[in-house]
């Protein structure tokens, strides 16, 4: 006889953790399925190479609801957050201001920077040192988006109502939405409507005329997408990385203890604890339907499991087209599955380093290496490196987010030693055919990047122990986000709130009775949130009629 469940949990990443960490913590009996032998999905900590422990995917957290934190203990858990103090801009010379000169008025070093921190009165003082008009919009300019940000936040923990139904009541949550929108001023008003429809470059320059300090905001609203920083709609990505928030404080990021496998660990520690068990090495092969409704799945291995409600926290494309029997779903629903767009514009690379880059416009091993090093010296140099992923080829100079984790957790790697986590766009999942396809251009493209960040550290490639390029195709491969894509499936205004991931199918539930979708695709997006596993949870317990116990 198969074994039976409330609950079965396809995917072991942060989201189909946390929904089994609450429908256990309701009562109910779950089981966690995960193909890989780490959980975590894309928020992994993996040792490559021996000594170095590594964050292959996601690198950092900003986005994870407080409410998780609180109501699974996760700090008893062991997650621990370390902060991550500002973003550094190298400047190439010739471009922008002439380099900083030291108390003696010697130049330091070779071009300029941009530097911000989180000290607001520091800030300021290095925006005047650029701009002094600058400077003064800076001081309107963060108070204002933290106001965006939270009046946003509530939308974060709503279940999207569907526009075409007769019922109202699921559009309830949204009249509290309206009554805060109708107490913003009509500047915040005004600002709210140009977030959700300008291009992240057009909205940040209506405030600022420095171009790296406009190149390195506006990045925050290409992350994860297939559009460049004037494409329309990006600035509401920018106010989505906004929101991310440690300790209460908005637009804060940080690194987990441990790789961002130190949030997954946590989590499912959390779940375990709640008494959900969790299995790993467990690939499924499909979900089991009968009459109309989920009645379990069937593993790789051929064992099979049987559940009252089955919960896909894999994106909605495996969840349907790679995951359930060909007519299970109706034509009209499968295709607007097959028209969800993913995109997958990103790669990575993970270097472990024999001592610290020299970046030479601002020479040392200063605290500047603490926070992210951004290369993105300029709207055109971002501009650019798009317009390469628009013809197919990953970008000869592109855009790059380093983070230098062993600074903060030099648990990391062995002693004196340093890794170096690059975030990179773009390079596009379909590449140009002329080129070979991914297995062929994966070293050229980690070169790429290399050479890229040795304009600014030239002493890179001569400190680099180890390299591991990860392609779109490689993230694919191992964590099954489709077309590499971080956010499983784009954050493009049309694939937000009511419309993910299928208009009038938003709110967790779908066509097929008790198969309830949990992860990233659904409402409201991607990044380490957690918020979409936990709504899931939610909502079926809801429907079941449970209140939960206590924690």
């Amino acid at each position: 006889m198969p074994q039976r469940y409330d609950a079965i949990v396809i995917g072991g990443g942060h989201n189909g953790l946390i929904s089994a960490a609450y429908l256990a913590r309701a009562g109910l009996r779950t089981v966690v399925l995960e193909k890989r032998h780490v959980l975590g999905g894309a928020a992994v900590t993996e040792e490559i190479f021996p000594g170095y422990r590594m964050s292959i995917f996601s690198y950092v957290v900003s986005l994870l609801r407080p409410e998780i934190i609180r109501e699974l203990d996760l700090p008893r858990h062991g997650l621990d957050i370390l902060p991550l103090d500002g973003t550094f801009t190298p400047v190439p010379q010739g471009m922008g201001r002439p380099a900083p000169k030291d108390g003696n008025g010697n130049p330091i070093g070779t071009g300029d920077y941009l530097w911000r921190v989180n000290d607001h009165g520091r800030t300021v003082r290095e925006l005047r040192r650029w701009s002094k008009m600058d400077a003064e919009a800076y001081e309107e300019y963060g108070p204002l988006m933290v106001d965006m940000a939270r009046f946003i936040k509530p939308i974060l923990a709503i279940v999207p109502p569907d526009p075409a139904s007769i019922d109202p009541r699921p559009l309830l949550p949204l009249t509290g939405l309206l009554r805060s929108f109708q107490k913003l001023t009509e500047r915040q008003q005004a600002v709210f409507v140009q977030l959700m429809t300008m291009s992240a470059y057009d909205f940040l320059s209506q405030w600022f005329e420095t171009d790296p300090l406009k190149a390195t905001m506006a990045a925050s609203g290409i992350i994860g997408t297939y559009q460049g920083v004037k494409s329309p709609g990006t600035a509401y990505v920018l106010l989505h990385h906004y929101m991310g928030e440690i300790d209460g404080a908005f637009r804060a990021w940080g690194i987990p203890k441990g790789g961002t496998g130190g949030i997954s660990n946590a989590i499912a520690s959390a779940a375990r604890a709640k008494g959900a068990e969790i299995r790993t090495e467990a690939p499924v092969a499909r979900i089991r339907t009968r009459g109309g409704r989920a009645t379990g799945v069937v593993l790789e291995s051929g064992e099979e499991l049987e559940a009252d409600s089955v919960l896909s926290s894999v994106d909605v494309r495996r969840t349907f087209i790679d995951l359930m029997e060909p007519g299970t779903i109706d034509s009209e629903f499968e295709a607007e599955v097959r028209r969800f767009k993913f995109r997958g514009s990103s790669g990575k690379i993970n270097m472990a380093l024999d001592s610290l880059p020299n970046f030479t416009a601002l020479p040392g091993e200063g605290e500047h290496l603490r926070g992210a090093i951004s290369i993105s010296p300029s709207v055109d140099a971002m501009e650019r490196a798009y317009d390469d992923a628009k013809y197919g080829r990953f970008s000869e100079k592109p855009y790059i987010d380093i983070i230098i984790p062993t600074l903060v957790d030099p648990s990391m790697a062995p002693p004196g030693k340093h890794i170096m986590s690059c975030f990179v766009q773009y390079a596009p999942y379909n590449l140009d055919p002329s080129l070979g396809g991914w297995d062929n251009q994966r070293e050229a493209f980690g070169d790429a990047v290399v050479n890229r960040i040795a304009e600014f550290a030239p002493d890179l490639p001569s400190k680099i122990l180890h390299r591991n390029v990860q392609t779109p195709l490689d993230i694919e491969r191992t964590t099954g986000l489709t077309e590499g894509n971080i956010f499983q499936g784009e954050l493009s205004l049309e694939q937000l709130f009511f419309s993910r991931p299928v208009p009038g199918w938003a709110r967790f539930r779908t066509p097929v009775r008790d198969l309830w979708l949990c992860g990233s695709s659904t409402h409201p997006g991607g990044g380490i949130m957690g918020a979409n596993g936990r709504i899931a949870a939610m909502e079926l317990l809801k429907k079941r009629g449970s209140r939960g116990r206590a924690a």
